[in-house]
């Protein structure tokens, strides 16, 4: 019985613990949104670039980073977190506010859920 205790205690401490992880996101002043995006992903988009952290849902976006400052998945020959070498590298994604990727736009076009080819 004090078995279970333990493994109980255990999920629910790593529960907590995920529950509780913050994104450390990298906006960057390049990025902006594109026509007929809905007011509350603009709301969530604008305090995100202010500098506040995202947390709860959030959408893992390609394209967007600038080099270096990726949250993880740079392609071969790289290993995750801040490994991407160019701007807005199209196998690197960071975290976005909840419903924002696909209306973000770069220089070089637009977020994508998935990695750009």
């Amino acid at each position: 019985m004090k078995h279970n205790n333990s493994i109980k205690t255990a999920l629910l401490i790593g529960a907590t613990l995920a529950a509780s992880q913050v994104a450390v996101a990298k906006p960057n002043d390049q990025l902006s949104l594109a026509e007929g995006t809905p007011e509350k992903v603009k709301v969530a988009f604008q305090e995100w670039k202010e500098g506040k952290r995202l947390r709860g849902r959030k959408d893992k976006c390609y394209g967007i980073a600038l080099a270096g400052e990726n949250d993880c998945k740079a392609g071969a020959g790289t290993s995750c977190e801040g490994t991407s070498t160019v701007d807005f590298q199209k196998n690197a994604w960071t975290y976005s506010p909840k419903g924002s990727c696909e209306f973000i736009v770069t220089p070089d076009g637009t977020g994508s859920k998935k990695p750009i080819a």
